[in-house]
């Protein structure tokens, strides 16, 4: 860790180390978003056009950021969000991930489309862990998943809506990348120009299992298996596309199965964050999913405030996408999330350096948000408000100055 903290002063410094260590197709996988990546540069402008307001001669000597999520009390406002490919990047990439989050005392959730058996995840992480969930081209397969992740221990559902077509992720193709993962002669010659993935990572699964990791946590009932080992595109047939005819009915079929808190993640409209509410979730992600999805999407950081207005007292909402430094989670706080889900800052960290590269990824953003509050003038997390922030109608005329 004391290399790290040398290496790695922010976020930026963790991903340029993971994109030394892995191949250029994962890497892409985990860096770059959908079709132009608008959405992804979106969501950046959006949280740098946001100015704080600090306050100053304020006694911000005893301060710290502890938050209550979900009801349950956390170290941080911060918690992991899912990341498939984690078990890609890192040697049970998962498993890193989970224990970072719980020594750091946040919750971790782990993606349905990752690769160590969620009960191994559960049992070898601790701490506070959350599981998301996608819908297959079968709903009905969905629910022996969320059976399995209610037996396994986990506290909360993710359910992930935006989403229900495959992802228009052009430089994948590019890069030969498929979905499910396959070796091609592209994807293996830019192994061989990674040697530190391909012996520390690649290698450690066929020693292990002789094989690459597989999707250990979708159900595919046994009439659909021959359909699930075809390649995912707009016009395939195979069972990993996503399913289209999912509604509020369904939603509510979800709700009366799982007894714990439910969230739904992708909401970026506050009607649909009300109907969800009244489908009775317990919160949402206000998401564009980190630019993967609809390219041309409105940023979360601009649907925020509408959508806590019309269901802030409804509902705990998460918001996420783009979150590089401390200060874009006070932003965000200021703009009414109760907390912030980040998903490619630690996924930086574990590719960069598994469970210790993670580590850092949350000791970076937790140093810069007690920063942050100290610049602002307060002292616990409740007292950040829509005072903190100015949005960029409300600056001032050049030479007005702030009244």
């Amino acid at each position: 860790m004391a290399d790290l903290s040398r290496q790695a002063l922010n976020i930026e410094d963790l991903r340029h180390m993971a994109k030394r260590r892995l191949t250029k197709a994962l890497f892409d996988f985990c860096d770059k978003g959908s079709e132009d990546q608008i959405a992804m540069r979106d969501n950046r402008a959006a949280l740098d056009r946001i100015k704080l307001r600090p306050r100053v001669l304020r006694n911000t000597s005893e301060r710290h950021a502890r938050s209550s999520i979900l009801g349950k009390q956390h170290d941080l406002p911060i918690l992991i969000g899912p990341t498939g490919p984690a078990g890609f990047v890192w040697y049970r990439g998962e498993t890193e991930l989970a224990r970072a989050a719980a020594k750091a005392n946040i919750p971790f959730t782990l993606a349905s489309t990752s690769n160590t058996a969620m009960e191994k995840v559960y049992a070898n992480g601790g701490g506070t862990q959350w599981f998301q969930l996608y819908v297959w081209r079968d709903p009905e397969a969905a629910f022996v998943t969320i059976q399995r992740a209610l037996d396994a221990g986990f506290e909360a559902l993710v359910v992930t809506v935006d989403s229900p077509v495959y992802n228009n992720r052009e430089i994948d193709v590019r890069n030969g990348l498929v979905f499910p993962p396959k070796v091609t002669l592209q994807t293996a010659v830019d192994s061989l120009k990674h040697p530190r993935w391909l012996l520390g990572t690649a290698a450690r699964y066929y020693m292990a299992e002789g094989k690459l990791p597989a999707f250990s946590n979708i159900h595919v009932p046994e009439e659909a298996k021959a359909d699930a080992t075809g390649y995912v595109s707009a016009k395939s047939k195979s069972f990993l596309n996503r399913d289209d005819t999912m509604d509020y009915d369904y939603l509510r079929r979800i709700r009366d199965m799982w007894p714990h808190k439910l969230l739904v993640k992708g909401i970026l409209h506050p009607d649909d964050a009300v109907m969800v509410a009244d489908a009775g979730a317990d919160g949402i992600f206000v998401s564009n999913h980190a630019g993967n999805t609809n390219d041309t999407a409105v940023t979360p950081w601009d649907a925020l405030p509408a959508i806590v207005e019309a269901a802030g007292d409804k509902l705990t909402i998460i918001a996420d996408s783009g979150v590089r430094r401390g200060s874009d989670v006070l932003k965000a706080l200021a703009l009414g999330a109760d907390a912030v889900a980040i998903g490619r800052a630690t996924l930086y960290g574990v590719g960069a350096a598994g469970e210790a590269g993670a580590a850092r990824a949350i000791e970076i953003l937790e140093s810069e948000i007690l920063r942050t509050m100290a610049v602002l003038g307060v002292t616990d997390i409740p007292s950040i408000g829509r005072e903190q922030i100015l949005l960029p109608s409300e600056l001032p005329v050049s030479g007005t100055g702030i009244s």
